[in-house]
């Protein structure tokens, strides 16, 4: 009996084989599954939240809460530009905010005599408002109050902006994008597995496998929002993640199926020999992108862990189906699934190596330096504009220049330049009067402060110019605004943040505003990146030598898959940052900074990717090996049997990504383009030359481990076929 035909000994193959036999079965619990599912997801969205962008018990957040309850103060989530004419309105409007139970405090120019809320021309009213609760008790407030307002005040022809109206305007608007992109993304993917597999029902499998996935992401959704907060912005990704996974396994198991159909093997028995062996890699690179996913729950915000918490058990899930619902789905379309070939006309029969791979690979394995070196060039150049990188939180720019919001804010930073200042606000306790009043005078004095309001008085350069407000101070607590002169996320803003914070004070203080949120954020992260960057290397280096046997390869890999994600993220800088190219992703408004969990988010995303496609070559070529074959035959057959599918699944991931570019989000942009770009490079740059270049320059080091790391893989290794 040749190995075509035998009947797979391994559990995969086992489960495989029992899954094609009971095909009908299979395929009805799994439409049954499916439509209690999709039921269960309808409305998801409803049940997701806003924000999460920011650690929830930082100094900055813990300071906007003394404020809110002590002084009613501190910095506003809500900002709503009114028509300054009619002072009767406008009252009338400050006393229903005030009376309103959503609401924490209000302030306006009609009841307080403050210039800034006045516009440079006199026309128009500031009126700042703060939201009771939480992030996401805001954004679900603000949309209704605002259009109550509007009806009950259309004299003041009120424009809304703030963190609150954004989160709630990005809410809405990318559940306009979710529907869009699945438009766009269906039909193009269809056509690549079809230009791939070459006939309508091999094409239609992995498709299948993706919308059983994308249907037990809505459930998974539905679950994991019940337990904690999720961000809206799963819905989007996890969707995304999970029906390009789920494609991809799909396309190396059937691809595997049919190199087994032509080696001789019955429908049933190929059907188990592929689970046995792709289904194993497809297996281990679903716990590979599952434990890069899993470093992000070690980052205090919850827009991130939430995305963990979605997405791990999506790519696990995508995984199942492929082992489970495909092989009956195989099983029942093996008839008809090599009729229709669209590309046999002109490019022949179908076949298990691609003689362009192949022809790469011989390159590559007798010149490793000559091309190698080159990409490494090119991979690093790209790299270059990250090192100039700057980061920031989101705001209204994040939304397309016609949104209501943005437009609001852009009218706000108009026309009243100085209540958009960064603003540094400190709580100071335990201090008496006349202390607190020297504190306040002697930090008026620092470079980039331009003035600082104190209960007592208000200084500028050490000179008190007004008088303070006495509701600053409230009992031993008081209340100082420290006013600088740029953007609140500006170099010279988080500077005097740290400044303040630095400066000896009378008492116990506490700094927070917008700035010093992003300062925290940002430390935050920061102290917990090395954490999330060491699981990642040191579970990738544990399972790939489980996987491999070999010391140096995980090596390698951690090496190149951190090379080819510096080169995306340079990009995204040139791109969203510096504003190059933005034809290319349909346009967008440039901020001079990054989201600053973007780019951990999209290393976790594209690390876990990268893997993916690693282990699938690299199972390959270990699988030639074991068979007897030489370094150098070993890695072009690998490449050869891997390169086109390594790369199909690379096309199909990027298009499903680069969907998200048609987004009027730029932070779906830049994930989608940074994420599409890194997986585009890793196949095509890293997987189809640097690989090979290293493995002919180490030749028989890429299977050395030292003797007792030796012993101990054949004892608990991992093995790719029976």
């Amino acid at each position: 009996m040749t190995s075509a035909t035998a009947p797979p000994a391994s559990l995969l193959g086992r489960l495989g084989t029992a899954c094609a036999r009971r095909a009908r079965l299979v395929l009805v619990l799994a439409t049954l599954l499916g439509a209690v599912a999709a039921a269960a997801g309808v409305g998801v969205a409803g049940q997701l939240s806003g924000g999460g962008y920011t650690p929830p018990g930082s100094e900055a957040a813990r300071t906007q809460e003394v404020l809110t309850t002590r002084f009613a103060g501190g910095t506003p989530n809500m900002l709503l530009v009114a028509a300054a004419g009619d002072s009767g309105a406008g009252t009338a409007l400050h006393r229903v905010l005030t009376e309103d139970p959503d609401v924490a405090w209000v302030r306006s120019p009609w009841v307080e005599p403050d210039p800034t809320l006045r516009s440079v021309d006199g026309t128009s009213a500031l009126v700042a408002v703060r939201l009771a609760g939480d992030e996401d008790r805001a954004l679900r407030t603000a949309p209704e109050l605002v259009e109550r307002l509007r009806g009950e005040f259309p004299e003041l022809d009120l424009r809304a902006t703030g963190e609150a109206v954004v989160n709630a305007e990005v809410n809405a608007q990318s559940q306009r994008d979710l529907l869009l992109a699945e438009l766009l993304g269906a039909p193009v993917v269809a056509l690549l597995l079809l230009l791939v597999f070459r006939t309508p029902v091999a094409a239609l499998l992995p498709l299948a496998v993706g919308a059983v996935s994308v249907v037990l992401t809505l459930a998974v959704l539905v679950v994991v929002s019940a337990l904690t907060p999720v961000s809206l912005f799963a819905l989007n990704i996890t969707t995304a993640l999970g029906f390009g996974l789920a494609v991809d396994y799909s396309l190396f198991v059937v691809s595997r199926f049919r190199e087994e159909v032509t080696a001789g093997a019955g429908t049933t028995a190929a059907i188990g020999r592929a689970t046995a062996t792709a289904g194993r890699t497809v297996l281990f690179s679903a716990f590979t992108v599952a434990l890069s996913l899993s470093a992000l729950i070690a980052f205090p915000l919850y827009f991130l862990r939430s995305l963990a918490y979605a997405a791990i058990p999506v790519v696990l899930l995508g995984a199942l189906a492929t082992l489970v619902v495909l092989p009956a789905l195989l099983q029942v379309a093996a008839p008809a699934l090599e009729r229709g070939d669209v590309l046999r006309r002109w490019v022949g029969p179908v076949r298990a190596e691609s003689p362009g791979w192949a022809r790469l690979a011989r390159s590559v394995m007798r010149r490793p330096l000559l091309l190698g070196l080159p990409v490494v060039a090119v991979l690093v150049l790209l790299a270059v504009p990250f090192a100039d990188v700057r980061f920031g939180l989101t705001d209204h720019r994040v939304l397309p220049a016609s949104a209501p919001a943005h437009a609001a804010a852009e009218l706000v930073e108009r026309d009243f330049p100085d209540a958009v200042r960064a603003t540094v606000q400190v709580t100071v306790s335990g201090a008496g009067a006349a202390s607190v009043e020297d504190y306040a005078r002697e930090v008026s004095t620092r470079n980039g402060t331009v003035a600082v309001q104190a209960p007592g008085a208000v200084w500028v350069d050490g000179a008190a110019v007004a008088l303070g407000d006495p509701a600053r101070a409230d009992g031993s607590t008081s209340w100082l605004t420290v006013v600088g002169g740029t953007g609140h996320y500006d170099a010279a803003a988080e500077r005097l943040v740290r400044e303040v914070r630095a400066e000896p004070a009378p008492g116990a203080i506490g700094v927070g505003g917008d700035t010093a949120l992003l300062v925290d954020t940002k430390a935050a992260l920061a102290e917990r990146i090395p954490w999330a960057a060491g699981f990642i290397a040191l579970s990738t280096i544990v399972l790939l030598f489980l996987f491999t046997g070999s010391a140096i390869l995980p090596v390698k890999a951690l090496l190149m898959n951190l090379l080819s994600l510096t080169a995306s993220f340079g990009a995204m800088v040139f791109v969203f940052q510096d504003g190059h190219l933005q034809w290319l992703v349909g346009g967008f408004t440039s901020t001079g900074f990054l989201e600053v969990t973007v780019p951990v988010l999209m290393f976790c995303i594209a690390f876990g990717l990268s893997m993916d496609y690693e282990v699938f070559l690299l199972s390959r070529i270990r699988e030639e090996h074991l068979a007897g074959a030489d370094n150098t035959t070993a890695v072009v057959a690998g490449l050869s049997r891997t390169g086109r599918l390594v790369s199909a699944a690379a096309l199909v991931v990027a298009a499903v990504l680069l969907v998200l570019a048609t987004s009027s989000l730029s932070l779906l942009k830049l994930l989608g383009v940074g994420l599409a770009l890194a997986v585009l490079m890793d196949a095509v740059l890293v997987r189809g030359v640097l690989v090979p270049a290293f493995m002919r320059l180490a030749c028989r080091a890429n299977w050395w481990a030292p003797a007792p790391l030796a012993r101990l893989h054949r004892r608990v290794g991992l093995a790719e076929a029976d």
